[in-house]
């Protein structure tokens, strides 16, 4: 635990410094207060309206226990072995086994299955996924995630205003203009290695929610075996849901197979998700 969470606050870290990096070199430090303000107001409205946005997405209902008993009486009960409040309790209608958890804390958290993993896959499989997701509401990853998907999005929009200023902007003869090759540069660079920081921040999350999932049921092979079963089951099951909101899933619901070894390499460097085989791995072990 302590090392996932100690490696996710380096990789917070290094994105807050690549955005005062980014801004500073392209705009100095009026440029920075920029970034920073920027990235501060992204943050807040993600943050804030992040439920109403992922549910919308997934064109998701919130369900009551008449409506869906079983169901709603799993996440209860796991809501109260992890000594978290119940939740709004959410069914996506997708054939995709898949689910998500949102919302801005503890106390105002949403969890979402769809109802291809509600129809597809055992009860005792359907809670571990719940009991992943629900350490994801534990974790406060909803914030964790937002935090990092807005610094990323925010360095993009200040490399990208810095290099068309750069190009059309001011005089040409202007010393204090920064060199135009070094402001395409980092236009191009900075938002891909923010996009690569942010990934490895959510799978690292992915991991620790997998971690906690195992301690609350006493075991990681049920976990295990949905996940398993969802990497099956996903690329034959197309989801249609937002790239923006893809990161909250338990898998990634956009996947797709992968075309060899060094496909498979590359897709996971730019993937917001741990390799499932990865994760399948490290469950079995517990």
């Amino acid at each position: 635990m302590f090392k996932n969470t100690m490696k996710t606050g380096v990789l917070l870290a290094s994105l807050g410094g690549l955005i005062v990096a980014v801004a500073t070199m392209l705009g100095g430090r009026g440029g920075a207060t920029i970034g920073l303000v920027l990235a501060f107001v992204m943050v807040g409205g993600s943050y804030w309206f992040s439920d109403k946005l992922a549910l919308k997405s997934a064109r998701a209902r919130v369900i009551t226990e008449a409506d869906h008993p079983e169901f709603y009486g799993m996440v209860r009960s796991l809501a109260e072995r992890a000594n978290l409040p119940m939740p709004t309790v959410a069914i996506a209608p997708s054939d995709q086994p898949n689910a998500f958890a949102t919302g801005r804390g503890p106390k105002k958290a949403v969890v979402c299955a769809t109802e291809g993993l509600l129809t597809s896959m055992p009860r005792a499989e359907v809670e571990a996924v719940m009991a992943h997701e629900l350490m994801h509401v534990k974790h406060r990853d909803i914030l964790i995630g937002s935090v990092a998907a807005a610094i990323a999005t925010a360095i993009s929009y200040v490399a990208q205003m810095a290099m068309f200023a750069s190009m059309f902007g001011g005089n040409s003869n202007d010393e204090d203009r920064p060199n135009p090759i070094a402001v395409m540069a980092m236009a191009l660079l900075a938002p891909m290695a923010a996009g690569l920081i942010q990934m490895a921040v959510s799978r690292s999350r992915e991991f620790e929610a997998d971690r906690g999932a195992a301690e609350l049921l006493g075991s990681g092979r049920e976990l295990a075996n949905a996940l398993e079963r969802i990497e099956q089951l996903a690329v034959r099951r197309p989801m249609a849901v937002a790239p923006a909101q893809a990161q909250m899933y338990i898998h990634n619901p956009l996947a797709e197979a992968h075309g060899g070894k060094n496909a498979a390499t590359m897709a996971r460097l730019f993937s917001t998700h741990p390799a499932t085989e990865e994760r399948i791995r490290r469950l079995r072990g517990m």
